[in-house]
Protein backbone atom coordinates (compact mmCIF):
# COMPACT_ATOMS: atom_id res chain seq x y z
CA UNK A 1 0.00 0.00 0.00
CA UNK A 2 1.08 3.59 -0.52
CA UNK A 3 1.12 4.25 3.25
CA UNK A 4 3.99 1.75 3.50
CA UNK A 5 6.18 4.47 1.98
CA UNK A 6 5.75 6.51 5.15
CA UNK A 7 8.61 5.55 7.50
CA UNK A 8 7.52 5.15 11.12
CA UNK A 9 8.95 4.30 14.47
CA UNK A 10 7.92 0.99 16.03
CA UNK A 11 6.11 0.75 19.35
CA UNK A 12 4.45 -1.82 21.54
CA UNK A 13 1.18 -0.62 23.08
CA UNK A 14 0.62 -2.21 26.49
CA UNK A 15 -2.42 -2.17 28.74
CA UNK A 16 -3.93 -3.97 31.73
CA UNK A 17 -7.46 -4.68 32.96
CA UNK A 18 -8.72 -6.95 35.72
CA UNK A 19 -5.34 -8.60 36.17
CA UNK A 20 -4.97 -9.30 32.43
CA UNK A 21 -1.91 -7.90 30.66
CA UNK A 22 -1.75 -7.31 26.91
CA UNK A 23 0.56 -5.84 24.32
CA UNK A 24 0.62 -5.32 20.57
CA UNK A 25 3.04 -3.89 18.03
CA UNK A 26 1.78 -0.62 16.54
CA UNK A 27 3.02 2.19 14.34
CA UNK A 28 -0.30 4.09 14.21
CA UNK A 29 0.80 6.39 17.05
CA UNK A 30 0.95 10.18 16.87
CA UNK A 31 1.51 13.22 19.01
CA UNK A 32 -1.71 15.24 19.08
CA UNK A 33 -1.35 18.21 21.45
CA UNK A 34 1.29 19.95 23.52
CA UNK A 35 -1.10 21.62 25.99
CA UNK A 36 -2.22 19.30 27.41
CA UNK A 37 0.23 16.70 26.14
CA UNK A 38 -1.93 14.18 24.23
CA UNK A 39 -1.15 11.14 22.08
CA UNK A 40 -3.40 9.09 19.86
CA UNK A 41 -3.21 5.40 19.06
CA UNK A 42 -5.28 3.51 16.49
CA UNK A 43 -6.28 -0.05 17.41
CA UNK A 44 -8.04 -2.70 15.29
CA UNK A 45 -11.49 -3.32 16.78
CA UNK A 46 -11.01 -7.11 16.49
CA UNK A 47 -7.72 -7.23 18.42
CA UNK A 48 -7.39 -8.61 21.95
CA UNK A 49 -5.75 -5.32 22.93
CA UNK A 50 -8.89 -3.36 22.03
CA UNK A 51 -10.94 -4.92 24.86
CA UNK A 52 -8.16 -4.43 27.42
CA UNK A 53 -7.78 -0.77 26.40
CA UNK A 54 -11.53 -0.19 26.74
CA UNK A 55 -11.67 -1.84 30.17
CA UNK A 56 -8.38 -0.52 31.55
CA UNK A 57 -8.69 3.13 30.59
CA UNK A 58 -4.92 3.58 30.26
CA UNK A 59 -2.03 2.49 28.09
CA UNK A 60 1.72 2.73 27.64
CA UNK A 61 3.47 3.41 24.33
CA UNK A 62 6.81 1.60 24.49
CA UNK A 63 9.14 3.03 21.83
CA UNK A 64 11.38 0.25 20.58
CA UNK A 65 15.11 0.53 20.05
CA UNK A 66 16.97 -1.03 17.13
CA UNK A 67 17.91 -3.97 19.39
CA UNK A 68 14.22 -4.95 19.77
CA UNK A 69 13.18 -6.23 16.35
CA UNK A 70 12.34 -9.64 17.88
CA UNK A 71 10.17 -7.92 20.52
CA UNK A 72 8.28 -6.17 17.74
CA UNK A 73 7.77 -9.47 15.90
CA UNK A 74 6.61 -11.17 19.12
CA UNK A 75 3.92 -8.57 19.84
CA UNK A 76 2.89 -8.41 16.16
CA UNK A 77 1.49 -11.94 16.57
CA UNK A 78 -2.10 -12.10 17.82
CA UNK A 79 -2.26 -13.59 21.31
CA UNK A 80 -4.79 -13.41 24.14
CA UNK A 81 -4.10 -11.44 27.34
CA UNK A 82 -2.12 -13.15 30.09
CA UNK A 83 -2.10 -13.05 33.88
CA UNK A 84 1.17 -11.93 35.48
CA UNK A 85 3.30 -12.11 32.35
CA UNK A 86 3.67 -10.15 29.14
CA UNK A 87 4.85 -12.81 26.66
CA UNK A 88 7.89 -13.42 28.84
CA UNK A 89 9.20 -9.85 28.50
CA UNK A 90 10.56 -7.90 31.48
CA UNK A 91 8.13 -5.18 32.57
CA UNK A 92 7.00 -3.12 35.53
CA UNK A 93 3.58 -1.72 36.32
CA UNK A 94 3.56 2.01 35.63
CA UNK A 95 1.74 4.92 37.27
CA UNK A 96 -1.44 4.29 35.23
CA UNK A 97 -1.50 0.55 35.98
CA UNK A 98 -0.37 -0.27 32.44
CA UNK A 99 2.69 -2.49 32.05
CA UNK A 100 5.86 -0.74 30.82
CA UNK A 101 8.50 -2.77 28.98
CA UNK A 102 11.84 -2.42 30.75
CA UNK A 103 14.22 -2.72 27.78
CA UNK A 104 12.68 -0.14 25.43
CA UNK A 105 14.28 3.06 24.16
CA UNK A 106 11.55 5.11 25.89
CA UNK A 107 7.98 4.90 27.17
CA UNK A 108 4.97 7.21 27.39
CA UNK A 109 2.15 6.36 29.79
CA UNK A 110 -1.32 7.76 29.13
CA UNK A 111 -4.77 7.83 30.66
CA UNK A 112 -7.45 7.47 28.00
CA UNK A 113 -9.41 10.72 27.71
CA UNK A 114 -11.53 10.17 24.59
CA UNK A 115 -12.39 7.35 22.19
CA UNK A 116 -13.48 7.74 18.54
CA UNK A 117 -14.49 5.37 15.76
CA UNK A 118 -12.15 5.34 12.77
CA UNK A 119 -13.43 2.77 10.27
CA UNK A 120 -12.28 -0.71 11.35
CA UNK A 121 -10.11 0.85 14.09
CA UNK A 122 -10.76 2.81 17.26
CA UNK A 123 -8.80 5.97 18.02
CA UNK A 124 -7.84 6.22 21.69
CA UNK A 125 -6.70 9.66 22.87
CA UNK A 126 -4.49 9.63 25.91
CA UNK A 127 -3.22 12.34 28.21
CA UNK A 128 0.42 11.77 29.12
CA UNK A 129 0.90 10.90 32.80
CA UNK A 130 4.53 9.76 32.77
CA UNK A 131 7.30 9.43 30.18
CA UNK A 132 11.03 8.80 30.11
CA UNK A 133 13.94 7.81 27.92
CA UNK A 134 15.14 4.47 29.29
CA UNK A 135 18.14 3.69 27.06
CA UNK A 136 20.29 5.84 24.79
CA UNK A 137 19.98 3.64 21.69
CA UNK A 138 18.92 4.21 18.09
CA UNK A 139 15.23 3.65 17.25
CA UNK A 140 13.75 0.70 15.38
CA UNK A 141 12.10 1.91 12.16
CA UNK A 142 9.60 0.40 9.69
CA UNK A 143 9.50 1.25 5.98
CA UNK A 144 8.07 -0.63 2.97
CA UNK A 145 7.20 -3.70 5.08
CA UNK A 146 10.73 -4.08 6.47
CA UNK A 147 12.48 -3.17 9.70
CA UNK A 148 15.13 -0.50 9.22
CA UNK A 149 17.81 1.22 11.23
CA UNK A 150 19.22 4.73 11.05
CA UNK A 151 22.29 4.95 8.83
Amino acid sequence: SIIGNFATGVTVITAAAGGELQGMTANAVASLSLDPVLLLICIDKTSHTHRILEEGGAFAVNILGEHQEEVSRLFAQSAPPEQGTLRGQAFRIGKTGAPVLEDSLAYIECRTTEVFTGGDHTIFLGEVVDAAVVREVEPLLFFRSHYRRLA
